[in-house]
């Protein structure tokens, strides 16, 4: 068990939020590197050594969408265009630009999960093609890759097909330099930020004995303007109770 924990968060977790809870999110917003970045990578690094197969996916056809959201994020939080061979990251590291491997370069010098979602001729839904995932929050990558976002989230009690409707909507209908976001939050008896698990081993409900840290996520969807594929990023933040109770004083929200 892995303890990488924030003290803050910058909204407040115990406001009940109904499906999906999309709200606009200034452009120089969509990718934030806060107080955890160093441990933060420092684990991501590890985890692309160690479990590459488990983190890493991308079907040949999303290249081009993992070469263009590569571009985006090099110049969105590094100021740097195609020409960059190596960056140096806010932590000091000096990290080499690997373009025969961008999902793997991006889990590298983004403290974000990228995942990519793009549309087919003739499809109604958007389908997962590549992803970098070191944080998962209790699902499986293997599973979801190449997958609908219907299929995607069938484990999830509350994503009817109302609120599937409505998310292919926003997925459809996000424009490029207009991202939008939301977040999630839920109590955890283990603060580790890698928890993969698999559908038919769900995670069971949170007891008060077992609500020792709050995991959240900010997530966002942002439309590349070329490839027109939709990256849905995730920016984890693990707190300890005590620090979300002195924060925002009700933990009977999130499950």
């Amino acid at each position: 068990m892995t303890e990488i924990l924030h003290r803050t968060l910058p909204y407040n977790p115990m406001t009940p939020r109904p499906l999906p809870g999309i709200e606009p999110l200034a452009p120089e917003d969509w990718l934030r590197f806060d107080e955890g970045f160093a441990p933060q990578m420092q684990e991501r690094t590890r985890l692309l050594r160690d479990h590459a197969d488990a983190v890493l996916a991308m079907a040949p056809e999303a290249e081009p969408a993992a070469q263009e959201l590569l571009d985006h994020v090099l110049a969105a939080r590094y100021g740097a265009g195609r020409q960059v061979q190596r960056i140096t990251r806010p932590d000091g590291i000096e990290v080499a630009l690997n373009r025969a491997a961008p999902m793997e370069t991006l889990g590298h010098i983004a403290q974000q999960d990228f995942c990519i979602l793009e549309k087919p001729e003739g499809s109604t839904e958007h389908i997962l093609t590549a992803a970098v995932l070191c944080f998962p929050a209790s699902w499986t990558l293997s599973e979801k890759v190449m997958k609908p976002l219907l299929a995607i989230h069938a484990p999830v009690q509350d994503y009817d097909s109302g609120i599937a409707r409505r998310v292919q909507r926003l997925f459809d209908g996000v424009q490029a330099g207009r991202p939008l976001w939301r977040f999630n939050a839920l109590w955890y008896a283990d603060p580790s930020l890698y928890q993969p698990r698999l559908e038919q081993d769900p995670r069971p409900t949170s007891t008060p004995e077992t609500r020792a840290y709050l995991r959240s996520e900010l997530q966002s969807i942002y439309r590349l303007p070329q490839t027109r594929a939709v990256v849905f990023s995730i920016h984890t933040q693990v707190l300890a109770r005590a620090d979300v109770l002195s924060q925002w004083g009700d933990e009977k929200t999130p499950q």
